[in-house]
């Protein structure tokens, strides 16, 4: 009909073929049949197995890929290994080629510096200007912060021989006679005398005080003989083994010594820097001790203390202790805390050397007790006699740092048997040469008690280094002398003033000079000038 509306389409023709045959599967007639089922159970089977097979594959690329990138780790790791064991292998070789290296070093002529140096001055040119600033002024600035009151006398270099410095000795034996004193540097170098330098006039601050030890001018040789604290140290280990002999006899004495000791250690490994007061309770805990072994409450052996001493002690009136005989525990005591107080330097002052310093305060507070001492005089030779064993070249002890036996006399220490490496025997002798400063430069001009090292053998230890023949000079006493200046120098500075001075450029400037081998350890002297320069603005040279 014209003009009307097209038929509408039947809404099946748009259904698809697949849907169609679909629809016509799920409407035939057979679809519950037996036949229908297990087609269709077939076909999910093969849809099953194709899924599988699928996940089966990309598992396995999976764990290829994990293996490749394992294998591509494994590979990097060893290539890492090997370039580390070459470069390893390369310093060694390079280390065995310096080791294997020898240079010969021709005879040393005597020095001839002292006989070209000028004759002496004269002996009213000793006689110190009455105006003189303290000594702790160079150029008219104060060295350590300190404002100065007025400008000092100009005054020249000290290159001359000076309280002991500079002297050569041509012995192998400890340099006892480095101590003798030389020309003075110049009229106006220091308010203080220059043959006072090791006697009884100490300058404390810039001001020449009087200790209350009576010492004559020069010092004189106070051991009774070059091994004395060696043979105090042997009685030491004697007294050991009488201790652990008693113990098994007395009980009560076994246990108490045991407590005892394990105290001491504990104490000094828990002393720490901080002020004054910080360190009290351990000083007090470890004082408390030594008092309970000199009571002798668990009666230990008596023994005579002159076995233990470098000179023997005649009994002097008004001392708390004068028997000729105390409590065998309280030497043995003395011993485990001079024992205690040297691994502490070397454990912790050997890479902190800031470190040794609460501990020679401990050592001052115990060695200077008037309870402590013995006939008048402190019981400190015990820690000098192991002092003395670990840091023999602070005693003018030296030898080759190549030779069994020069290592032994240097104080290079055996582990199981076999020499430690050379950086921890340099470690151990930066933390024994800021403990002997830490002890020996202690300020007890305000103190009642009676200094148990004064600094005159701080002076004569350094000596005795610094005039080494140049031939003979090694790394072990670059390392001691820079250990024991560093961190030191106002105390020493203020213990003995310009002459001090004097002493501090024959150290830094002129014996790393006169070494033969300009070795990291020698130039490190040269460093702690350079610092001392920068920080205080004292030029040495």
């Amino acid at each position: 009909m014209a003009g009307s509306s097209p038929a509408r389409p039947n809404g099946n023709q748009w259904a698809s073929s697949s849907s169609r045959s679909v629809i016509s599967d799920i409407l035939a007639g057979d679809r519950n049949s037996e036949a229908r089922h297990r087609l269709l159970i077939d076909a999910a089977r093969r849809e099953h197995e194709r899924v599988r097979e699928e996940a089966e594959r990309v598992y396995q690329e999976h764990l290829l890929r994990q293996e490749q990138e394992r294998l591509v780790e494994e590979r990097k790791k060893e290539e890492e290994r090997i370039r580390a064991e070459e470069q390893l292998a390369a310093e060694r070789r390079k280390l065995n080629a310096l080791k294997a290296k020898k240079i010969e070093i021709p005879p040393v002529l005597p020095d001839s510096e002292p006989a070209k140096a000028p004759p002496p001055a004269p002996k009213p040119a000793l006689t110190a200007p009455p105006q003189q600033p303290p000594a702790t002024q160079v150029n008219g600035k104060s060295l350590f912060g300190k404002q100065p009151e007025m400008q000092p006398a100009s005054a020249p270099a000290a290159s001359k021989p000076f309280g002991g410095f500079g002297q050569t000795l041509t012995s192998a034996q400890p340099a006892t006679a480095a101590l003798k004193q030389s020309t003075p540097t110049s009229a106006a170098s220091s308010q203080l005398g220059v043959s006072n330098l090791l006697g009884n006039n100490i300058q404390v601050n810039g001001i020449a005080t009087a200790t209350t030890i009576a010492k004559p001018p020069t010092l004189a040789p106070v051991q009774q003989g070059p091994d004395r604290l060696a043979v105090i140290h042997k009685s030491l280990k004697e007294l050991r083994k009488s201790m652990l002999d008693q113990a098994k006899a007395n009980q009560a004495l076994k246990a108490r010594m045991g407590d005892m000791r394990r105290e001491i250690r504990k104490c000094v490994g828990q002393l720490t820097g901080g002020g004054a007061g910080v360190n009290r309770q351990q000083n007090n805990t470890i004082a408390a001790l030594l008092r309970e072994a000199l009571e002798n409450r668990v009666q230990s052996q008596l023994v005579d203390p002159n076995t233990f001493l470098i000179e023997s002690r005649a009994p002097v009136q008004g001392p708390t202790n004068n028997d000729p005989q105390v409590p065998s525990l309280f030497i043995y005591l003395l011993n485990v805390f001079a024992k205690a107080t040297i691994s502490q330097f070397i454990n912790e002052g050997g890479p902190r050397p800031e470190t040794a310093d609460p501990v020679g305060v401990c050592i001052a507070a115990v060695f200077s007790d008037p309870a402590f001492a013995w006939r008048g005089a402190s019981m400190i030779d015990i820690l000098l006699a192991k002092f003395r064993i670990v840091c023999p070249v602070l005693w003018g002890y030296r030898g080759s740092e190549k030779t069994e036996q020069g290592r032994a006399r240097i104080g290079w220490w055996k582990d199981n048997g076999k020499w430690v490496t050379e950086q921890v025997h340099f470690d151990r002798m930066t933390g024994l040469g800021a403990g002997f400063a830490a002890i020996s430069l202690r300020n007890f001009a305000s103190s009642k008690k009676q200094n148990p090292y004064p600094p005159r053998h701080y002076w004569a230890a350094m000596a005795k280094i610094v005039n080494t023949p140049s031939g003979e000079i090694s790394n072990t006493q670059c390392v001691v002398l820079k250990a024991m200046i560093q961190n030191y120098e106002e105390k020493f500075i203020h213990a003995y003033g310009t002459a001090a001075l004097a002493a501090l450029r024959t150290a830094l400037v002129e014996f790393p000079a006169r070494a033969p081998v300009k070795s990291s350890a020698v130039n490190s002297l040269q460093v702690v000038h350079d610092l001392l320069r920068k920080s205080t603005g004292a030029v040495l040279g």
